[in-house]
């Protein structure tokens, strides 16, 4: 995978789009709470009013959720799309969406777990760099540090970003990070819809997954031969995970699937679901390093300068 180009910085008072690509809007509440966030910080806010046509368990059909992410893309005067949740529902936009539809301009698209579908797409099919970072329904209840960075990160107030967790052996590496739910990225790979895995560092994240799933789904990577493209593996937050009796811990289910990979493995990162999810802009450059815990990213096209 080659590094992707980013949008402008964004500022205050600038118009900003919500769409919903993915699940039925259930928790309005929370979603009022996340538009209270992008309005304190002035920014101009556009919200359809067929925001969710609920369509069984999906925000509205298929054809209804791509034209909202094309007319967003497409207007002028927006500069960010943020999307209302996830859930599930973005991936069947991939065998629909016509990439050739969006203009070339960037623009910011901002979400994570289920919007990995179509922030993978975008890097894929447009080499643009989305931000995985909180959907509205979750921005809400971030902590301030992590509100903070997201809004640093797109108004361009910070040009790298390091974020500490726990490393393992196989010391440190650079290459294109491609942050993901998972789930999502497992049923990704294998298919025309999965960007090119080499070079990559993956971080991952995910909830309501036993570890038993985890297992499930990190053997099948191993078997697909794409865990030994990576560069390294930056692991966040792997919430609500039920645990039967008997059960490996989580933490062991990592240690057994990946250690013996030979790439640096840095787990306990502060993103995913319940919790600080710190902004990772798809496609940009960042540096693991498994003896120290970290994860340092660049933001923005300063990797793109000679």
């Amino acid at each position: 995978m080659q590094p992707n180009k980013f949008p402008p910085s964004i500022n205050p008072s600038q118009k900003i789009r919500v769409i919903a690509p993915s699940g039925a809007l259930r928790e309005w509440e929370r979603l009022e709470q996340g538009l209270q966030v992008w309005r304190d910080r002035n920014y101009a806010l556009t919200i359809p009013e067929n925001l969710n046509q609920a369509w069984g368990y999906l925000a509205g059909s298929d054809e209804h959720r791509c034209q909202q992410l094309i007319d967003a893309w497409n207007d002028p005067d927006c500069v960010a799309i943020v999307c209302a949740r996830g859930g599930y529902g973005s991936m069947r936009l991939l065998e629909k969406l016509d990439w050739q539809k969006l203009a070339d301009q960037p623009k910011w698209l901002i979400g994570f777990s289920d919007i990995t579908a179509l922030v993978w797409g975008l890097a894929k099919h447009k080499n643009i760099g989305g931000l995985h970072a909180p959907v509205l329904t979750t921005l809400g209840n971030e902590p301030l540090r992590s509100q903070q960075q997201l809004f640093d990160c797109l108004e361009g107030k910070i040009n790298r970003l390091t974020i500490a967790g726990e490393g393992w052996q196989n010391g440190k590496s650079t290459g294109v990070l491609l942050p993901a739910n998972l789930t999502l990225a497992t049923h990704m790979i294998g298919t025309e819809l999965c960007p090119d895995l080499e070079n990559v560092i993956l971080a991952i994240e995910d909830v309501g997954e036993a570890p038993y799933r985890v297992d499930r789904m990190l053997t099948h990577w191993r078997w697909s031969g794409y865990l030994h493209k990576l560069r390294g593996i930056a692991i966040g937050r792997f919430s609500q995970a039920e645990v039967s009796t008997p059960s490996f811990a989580m933490e062991d289910v990592w240690r057994d699937r990946l250690s013996d990979l030979g790439i640096p493995v840095v787990m306990h990162l502060p993103f995913g679901h319940d919790g600080e999810n710190a902004p990772l802009p798809v496609g940009s450059i960042a540096e693991i390093d498994a003896h120290q815990g970290t994860l340092s990213i660049t933001i923005g096209n300063d990797h793109l300068k000679s």
